[in-house]
């Protein structure tokens, strides 16, 4: 489980095809104090480490992944947003976040607000009932307050401090950012649905 509130910016250093895809990731964090087998949430993805270094990690990603999330799109150089996993006892800072993305949401459009950025966001179909104004979703592991919802599309205010500690500040219209929905609007629409 996560939070959604990014710990750290890596940097893809390679991917490499082989059964499954591998990605070296250049991290800030202190690897000594991660062990083969955590989890890391990579732009909203639960990762499983399987290998380390001084100041990277080693993460495979499975065809079933790659075809649900943004990171086909990983080639090197590209920053990614990284979460480690909670701790007992760990603030909740965000949100409850599982790392278990449920789709693609693409940017439709950017535009300054002061010093903030305003994010419009166009939703996947089945999705877009998720997503309520001043509700909760994580966006490449982020997590954010919607503003407002118009059918499939939602928007987003990203204050400067958030673009700077996050990779939201290289936004731009057309990319594909990986959507987790909140758990509990999840729930609440099961038990409609079944009710």
């Amino acid at each position: 489980m996560f939070t959604g509130i990014v710990t750290d910016i890596g940097r893809i250093r390679a991917v490499e095809q082989r059964g499954d895809v591998r990605a070296r990731i250049a991290t800030g964090y202190d690897t000594a104090t991660i062990e083969t087998g955590a989890s890391i949430a990579c732009d909203g993805v639960c990762l499983t480490v399987v290998g380390l270094g001084p100041d990277w990690f080693d993460v495979d990603i499975s065809a079933e992944t790659l075809s649900r999330t943004n990171l086909s799109q990983w080639t090197d150089g590209r920053r990614v947003n990284l979460e480690r996993s909670l701790k007992v006892g760990d603030e909740l800072g965000g949100h409850i976040v599982s790392g278990h993305v449920d789709g693609l949401a693409e940017v439709v459009s950017v535009a300054e607000e002061g010093d903030s950025t305003r994010v419009t966001l166009r939703a996947p179909e089945g999705l877009a009932r998720f997503i309520a104004p001043k509700g909760s979703v994580a966006l490449n592991g982020t997590s954010l307050t919607v503003n407002e919802v118009a059918g499939r599309e939602f928007g987003i205010n990203f204050i400067p401090h958030t673009q700077q500690v996050t990779t939201w500040g290289d936004v731009a219209a057309g990319d594909l950012v990986n959507l987790e929905i909140d758990t509990l609007a999840r729930y609440v629409a099961r038990l409609a649905e079944a009710g």
